[in-house]
């Protein structure tokens, strides 16, 4: 038996005290809650971090510093152009972007068939960048990841290199994007229960 094995209970009751505690402070996404729930009940499963899939405008000093960005607007959900724009204005320096991510999961799995199945079951209904992302003497992790993605610059140094029409453009983009990897969650959590067979 692996240690990851042998402590896999013990870690699942501190990542569940830590998830209950993120919960009451407001910090999961509302519209993900009901698959964690789903995968947190599974003998051989639980979750460690979760993203339900976002929409941003961030303000980067250079290319890839995201240590040192700021959120200008972000939403786990469909923005409007509106709401795009009035996180725009808040922009002052360095480089503006517009980003959409997929929905993100590490799962932590019992044993390496278990976060076999994961993969397989979580690759088959969309999710195709998921991977095994740790496999160590302390812990077998599964990364849920999908293909939605945008980067698109915006500007430099507080000059708007787009127009609004552009951004309507790419806010409906957008939009379509994160509205199909929602789909891929439910798909997910409707598949979920084939892990207890």
């Amino acid at each position: 038996m692996f240690l990851y094995e042998k402590n896999f209970d013990l870690q699942k009751k501190k990542a569940l005290e830590s998830l209950n505690d993120a919960l009451k402070k407001g910090l999961v996404d509302s519209d993900i809650i009901s698959l964690l729930d789903k995968i947190n009940s599974l003998e051989n499963y639980f979750t460690t971090s979760s993203c339900s899939g976002r929409i941003s405008v961030m303000q980067m000093p250079d290319l890839g510093d995201k240590l040192n960005a700021i959120w200008l607007g972000k939403w786990h959900r469909e923005v409007s152009l509106e709401e795009v724009l009035e996180a725009i204005k808040k922009y002052k320096e360095g480089q503006l972007w517009f980003l959409v991510r997929s929905p993100i999961l590490h799962v932590s799995a019992r044993t390496l068939e278990d976060a076999v199945r994961f993969l397989n079951l979580a690759i088959g209904v969309g999710f195709k960048y998921s991977n095994i992302k740790s496999v160590s003497h302390k812990k077998l992790l599964v990364e849920i990841r999908s293909t939605e993605r945008m980067d698109v610059p915006l500007g430099k140094d507080g000059e708007l290199w787009v127009s609004t029409d552009y951004l309507e453009k790419i806010v409906k983009m957008a939009n379509l994007q994160l509205r199909r990897a929602k789909e891929k969650l439910r798909r997910l959590e409707n598949e979920i229960e084939k892990l207890k067979k």
